[in-house]
């Protein structure tokens, strides 16, 4: 199954960065996604959406808030350094390499079935003894 990414105004969004969901599309009051279905509906210019990271759909989620339970933005993480790797050896110090698969000897094949026979000769799939 392939994943079509829709085509909104969710896609422009940047991940874990609330924006003032009256900035981004028109319509009635809705509730935070914290306070609870009880909750009374705010207007747009109360509530802030964050798109949040999903493991299964690359494009996350949305999800309103008021200004009480809106996200901390996380401070980015320091970037790490990655190690000097050492150097390859010549290819002489190297473990020569095996030979292809390609260069070794064909094997037999059954005439009936067309699959490789075993180092018996005989044909795993009809029984037939071939040379």
């Amino acid at each position: 199954m392939k994943i079509a990414d829709s085509a909104d105004w969710r896609g422009s969004l940047p991940f874990d960065s609330p924006v003032l969901v009256a900035d981004l599309a028109p319509g009635d009051a809705a509730r935070c996604a914290a306070c609870g279905a009880d909750a009374e509906p705010l207007p747009r210019t109360e509530l802030w959406a964050v798109k949040h990271r999903h493991p299964k759909n690359h494009s996350g989620f949305v999800r309103f808030y008021c200004a009480e339970h809106t996200p901390r933005v996380p401070a980015p993480a320091p970037v790490a350094v990655a190690p000097v790797r050492a150097r390859r050896a010549p290819a002489a110090e190297r473990a020569p390499r095996r030979p292809a698969v390609t260069d070794a000897a064909p094997r037999a094949m059954c005439p009936d079935c067309f699959v490789e026979v075993s180092a018996t000769g005989e044909c795993g799939m009809c029984g037939l003894q071939v040379a």
